[in-house]
């Protein structure tokens, strides 16, 4: 009976392990300073991993820099080509932060999460990578209730607020984090420690020696 037990659980084991990795993309971003490998999660932000992976089949970003490097925050691009000239794209992917915190991703050092202005609703091509855990950029729980009863943010209180101004409060929204660095974080160190000054139309934190990507593709479908 022992050793059946034992049995069925190793097997229920392996088949939650090969239904997870069914649930995972997987790309390989190649860069001037090595290769990184990221694996995305497509049932916790379907939109956000759809919407990248179709940039990463048109080569949108095969030949793009990372032009904004903050080594105590992070590391984005996609974006800009070497002359900083902005590359088209489509139009923006719908914000799917609050579902992908719902299903346990946050900001935290290796994830990658997806660049926008300050309107939540604007992400489409540009990402960037976390070098270090940024609780603040992820979004904003809202609590239940209609009007929610009691609202704490950044440290003062709200009573009685209405839902829907909280749960369209631009501020609330975060980043949407949609992958995670599996390996070459060597090279993301790398690029995070580059020299940075101005460069094209920024007046700061751009790599003074361009840092490229080269290509990125796709390793495994979910």
């Amino acid at each position: 009976m022992k050793i059946s037990t034992l049995c069925l659980s190793a097997l229920l084991s392996l088949t939650m392990l090969a239904a997870h990795a069914q649930d995972i993309a997987r790309v390989k971003i190649v860069t001037s300073e090595g290769e990184i490998v990221a694996e995305l999660y497509p049932t916790k932000a379907p939109k956000t991993v759809a919407n990248f992976l179709q940039y990463v089949k048109d080569k949108h970003y095969d030949g793009t820099v990372f032009h904004r490097v903050i080594s105590s925050f992070m590391v984005q691009g996609g974006g800009f080509d070497t002359k900083y000239t902005e590359r088209k794209t489509r139009p923006p992917v719908a914000h799917e932060g609050r579902e992908s915190l719902a299903a346990g991703l946050r900001n935290q050092i290796g994830t990658l999460a997806m660049a926008r202005t300050n309107d939540p609703q604007s992400a489409t091509a540009q990402f960037f990578i976390n070098v270090t855990d940024n609780a603040f950029l992820d979004p904003t729980p809202i609590p239940e209730g209609d009007p929610v009863k009691r609202f704490e943010y950044q440290g003062r209180t709200y009573d009685n607020v209405t839902r829907a101004n909280l749960l369209n409060a631009p501020q609330l929204f975060g980043y949407t984090v949609f992958g995670k660095v599996v390996s070459g974080m060597d090279v993301v160190q790398k690029i995070k420690s580059a020299p940075t000054g101005a460069g094209g139309p920024f007046p700061s934190d751009v790599p003074k020696t361009p840092i490229l990507i080269n290509s990125i593709t796709l390793l495994k479908t979910p």
